[in-house]
């Protein structure tokens, strides 16, 4: 069965930055469109960014855009997701996820979850 596990999560003052990290196993990893996704407290579970199979095309919801870096390496099974310019809105349980589709946004889209890991930042 496919494993998704996030790191690097916790929290942060506002303003700062954090790096999560995806490792993937019992997939082949280059085949598997990557995102994440996030679920704030007592909201539903939305898109953050995604990244095409080489790493070539990136994707990312407005709220992220200029602020938050997707990478890859397909090497190495990880997905990674640089965190710059925290806000206290982006506090939310982030989700590493495999994608049918790229370009499609949405959870229905979402084949595999990793089981979360939690960032708050602090105002």
């Amino acid at each position: 069965q496919v494993q998704l596990v996030e790191s690097g999560g916790g929290l942060v003052q506002a303003g700062g930055s954090l790096r999560l990290s995806c490792e993937a196993s019992r997939l082949t990893f280059s085949r598997y469109i990557m995102g994440w996704f996030r679920q704030p407290p007592g909201k539903e579970r939305e898109f953050v960014a995604a990244i095409s199979l080489t790493g070539d095309n990136t994707d990312y919801a407005d709220s992220v855009k200029g602020r938050f870096t997707i990478s890859r390496d397909n090497a190495k099974n990880t997905l990674s997701l640089q965190m710059n310019s925290l806000k206290p809105e982006d506090t939310a349980v982030y989700y590493c996820a495999t994608l049918r589709f790229f370009g499609v946004t949405t959870t229905q889209a979402v084949t595999y979850w990793g089981q979360g890991t939690q960032v708050t930042v602090s105002s």
